[in-house]
Parts: C-alpha cells; sequence; structure tokens
C-alpha cells in the first residue's frame, strides 16, 4: 500500500494535482478560524449548544463547526447547493432553460454561472436572516453593536465567504481532485471526527446512561462498522443488463459478435437527494423566526412549523419523500435511456430477449425505476440514523387518533432519543465514505492509464502496446 502511495507523487501531474487540493483544503479551514465581526463568540457558543440536536445540527455538519461559530464561512456550501437546485428544477419546467442545457459546453456554462449571481444573492439573504435573529437572541448578548451597521457588516461578510467557497470548490473540480463541493464538506465532517470521539469518551466517564453506558458505546461503535460496511457495498453494487452485440462485416475484417454489460448503479444520485431533501426543508426553519414576530401569521402557520421541526414525525415523512424525489429527479438529469438505446441501436447492440429501439428504452427505464426506488430506501435509513440517535422517534408527539398515547408508554430513548453526537450517524459516514471512493477511484483511473498499479488489487497493470 505504501508503495502504492508513493505512485502518485511519482507522477507529476497527479502530484500537483493532489498538492494542489490539499492547499485549497488547509485555505478552507484555515478561513474557519476568521471570525465574523461584532459578535461575542462566548454567548454564540451557549446559544448554539441548545441546538445541537436541531437541523442548524446539520448545518453545522456541512460547513465544518463554522455556522457554529459563525465564523466568515458560516453558511458554507449550502447557498450553493440550494442555488443549484432551483436551477436543475427550472430546467424541468422552464423550456428556454432546458434548450440552454441541451446546448453543449456552451450551455452548461451560462447555467453554472446564473448559479454563481443566485448563490450570491441566496447567500446575502441568509447572511441578512442570521444577523436579525442573532440581535432578537433572548437571555445572551451576541451581537456587541447591534443595528443596521451590524446587519450590512454580516451580510457583507458571510455573502463573500459563501462566494470564495464556491470558488474554492469550482477550483479543485477544475484543477484539483476529486468534486471540489464535495470534499469541501469531507474536510468540514473529518475535522469533526476527534471531537465526536472525545465526546464518547466523556459520556463513559461520566456514565450519561448510566449502568448500560459501556453497552451502549459497544452497539454504537458495532453500528458504526456495520453502516460502514453497508454504505461500502451499496455504492459498489450496480444492475447488468446483457448487451450482446451482432457481427459485422467491415472490409475483410469481422467486427462485434460479442457481448458486454450495460451497469446501472444502485445509488446513482450519491448523497446529492439528502443535501437537496435537506435544502428544502430549511426554508420552514429560516422564515420561522419572521413568523414569530408576527402574530398573525404566528397563529396560522406556527403550529404547522413547528411540526415540521428537525425529528418531528412530519419533518420525517417529508424529509424520506423528499429523498424519494430527488433520487428519481436526478437520475433523470444524468441518465437518458433513449439514448442510450439509441447508441445502442446505431453500434448494433440489442439487449437479448428485447427488440431495438423504444422497447430496449424502456425496459432500461423499468429496470432503472426498480434500483432507484432500492437506492433512495438506501438512503432514508442510512440518513435517518443519526436522527434517531439525536432525537429518537417523536412519535409521541402525534395527536391521539394517530397513536400518541399508545407511543408515550414506550422508552424514553426511543421515543427522545440518546443525544448522541451524529458524526457517528449515517449521513456523515454516508458523506465520508462515498466522497473517498469517488476520490480514491478517479486518483487509480490516473495511476492506471499511466501504467502503475491501482489501490485495488483487481485493477491490474495496463501493458503497452507491443513494438512490431
Amino acid at each position: 500500500m505504501l508503495e502504492k502511495l508513493a505512485n502518485i507523487f511519482r507522477v507529476p501531474d497527479l502530484r500537483k494535482r493532489v498538492l494542489f487540493t490539499l492547499g485549497l483544503l488547509a485555505v478552507y479551514r484555515l478561513g474557519g478560524h476568521i471570525l465574523t465581526p461584532g459578535v461575542n463568540p462566548d454567548a454564540l457558543a451557549r446559544a448554539m449548544s441548545s441546538q445541537a440536536g436541531s437541523l442548524l445540527g446539520f448545518y453545522d455538519l456541512f460547513s465544518g463547526g463554522n455556522f457554529r461559530r459563525l465564523t466568515v464561512f458560516a453558511l458554507g456550501i449550502m447557498p450553493y447547493i440550494t442555488a443549484s437546485i432551483i436551477l436543475q428544477l427550472l430546467t424541468v419546467v422552464y423550456e428556454p432553460l432546458a434548450r440552454l442545457q441541451k446546448e453543449g459546453e456552451l450551455g452548461r456554462r451560462k447555467i453554472t454561472q446564473w448559479t454563481r449571481y443566485l448563490t450570491v444573492v441566496l447567500s446575502a439573504l441568509q447572511s441578512a436572516g442570521i444577523a436579525l435573529t442573532l440581535q432578537k437572541v433572548q437571555g445572551e448578548q451576541i451581537v456587541i453593536n447591534p443595528g443596521y451597521g451590524f446587519i450590512i457588516m454580516t451580510m457583507i461578510t458571510l455573502t463573500a465567504g459563501s462566494a470564495f467557497i464556491m470558488w474554492l470548490g469550482e477550483q479543485i473540480t477544475e484543477r484539483g481532485v476529486g468534486n471540489g463541493m464535495s470534499l469541501l464538506i469531507f474536510a468540514g465532517i473529518i475535522v469533526g471526527l476527534p471531537h465526536a470521539i472525545v465526546d464518547l469518551i466523556d459520556k463513559v466517564r461520566t456514565n450519561a446512561w448510566g449502568q448500560l453506558t459501556p453497552l451502549f458505546i459497544i452497539v454504537m461503535v458495532a453500528m458504526m462498522i456495520v453502516v460502514v460496511a453497508f454504505i461500502v457495498y451499496v455504492e459498489r453494487s450496480e444492475r447488468r443488463i446483457l448487451v450482446q452485440y451482432a457481427k459485422r462485416v467491415v472490409g475483410r475484417k469481422v467486427m462485434g459478435g460479442q457481448s458486454t454489460f450495460l451497469p446501472l448503479k444502485v445509488n446513482t444520485g450519491g448523497v446529492m437527494p439528502v443535501i437537496f431533501a435537506s435544502s428544502i426543508l430549511s426554508f420552514p426553519m429560516m422564515a420561522q423566526p419572521l413568523i414569530k414576530n408576527n402574530p398573525t401569521l404566528n397563529s396560522w402557520l406556527g403550529p404547522t412549523f413547528t411540526a415540521m421541526g428537525y425529528g418531528q414525525p412530519l419533518y420525517t415523512l417529508l424529509y424520506c419523500l423528499g429523498i424519494i424525489f430527488f433520487a428519481y429527479f436526478y437520475v433523470s438529469i444524468v441518465f437518458n435511456p433513449v439514448e442510450v438505446a439509441d447508441n445502442m441501436r446505431k453500434y448494433g447492440g440489442f439487449i437479448p430477449g428485447i427488440r431495438p429501439g423504444r422497447r430496449t428504452s424502456d425496459y432500461v427505464n423499468e429496470v432503472l425505476t426498480r434500483i432507484t426506488l432500492v437506492g433512495a430506501l438506501y438512503l432514508i435509513i442510512v440518513s435517518l440514523i443519526p436522527q434517531f440517535l439525536i432525537t429518537g422517534t417523536q412519535l409521541h408527539h402525534l395527536p391521539a387518533w394517530l397513536g400518541g398515547n399508545f407511543f408515550a408508554n414506550l422508552p424514553a430513548w426511543f421515543t427522545n432519543g440518546l443525544n448522541v453526537n451524529f458524526y457517528f450517524g449515517g449521513t456523515s459516514l454516508l458523506i465520508v465514505v462515498g466522497v473517498a471512493m469517488d476520490t480514491v477511484q478517479q486518483i487509480e483511473a490516473q495511476l492506471i492509464m499511466r501504467h502503475y498499479e491501482g489501490f485495488t488489487p483487481r485493477s491490474g497493470r495496463i501493458r503497452g502496446r507491443r513494438a512490431w
């Protein structure tokens, strides 16, 4: 393994890419220690400690702790993700944007440019909401000098930080190794893992769960290992469709006559459906402070927004439905069965027992629909693990006619959770494992292309063409 790692630095181009990626990740972590001006960090830490089990903790995970400390990178990449969701949804319902997406590289660049502009607008709105909320926190004087000056300064600082993070991610994607945005999230989660380990050690030292504390720790560690193995297994899983190519005579050569496979990944969307669903459900939380200040709106929408709080049954239901929707939505964008069927027919390929053309595209679409549902259910199971560890099921908050009284008699750890740091949960492990696997595959592809052995034993060594 050490020899294979050393091969990375023997290829000049790959060495530059790896070092460039590590350098920009270091810059990202450096910016995470620059606080936003005008904020009392101690008062902010006390106020955020009460939000550890809420949706704010989810944002803090993606920002690498920057949201909790309100650094210049507090918004993280969430505005960029939200802007991407909005534009991708518009490509489905807005015909001019759909035509622009089909124009190739030029159209994609135009959409990317609009995504950047929308990211800046969303960052400005979110930073203004954060500044207004901090000024109205009861019991803690988080803002040193409240007023319009603080609001404007916070908007400029956080918007500039979000734009800089967007630039870092694009530079890593273009000139580094791996997907830049995913690696930034990866770096934020990895930084929090030592804190999670210390938190578990403190729980053991203080017997946070009584005499069953050692048993709970063993179960959680075993659960983490099982979840990692489950994630790796599903991420590697694929449905292979047999494709047969007919023989063709080109000049004096007989071409074709071979069989291959069309691989369809079980989880084509990766972690993106989880991120998209979480981003959509964040809008009620961002609007909740504004509604509380309006008695009329609070009387109408207050109970609904309370029911949509993080960990509540309604939130969980909408979260699961959002993951399923975005799993199919993402697959519909990145995979076109009609195009695959046309290319297959163009080169003389066919699926045994299926007529070429429309029947082939329908068959591929049917298979893709089934495995996408399996992938969405897998994402739901994995992403609900941290929510269960923090808040439990919260089923006792259901109305009596839905069985709320029955669930109230269940154990407290089942209904209210264990308040465990969810760095050991499924969402973070899903991101860490998925990003690590994608990055290793890209590095391995670069090594094999240059006749070096990859990291996995089956990658083998590519032999050069024999000289005649």
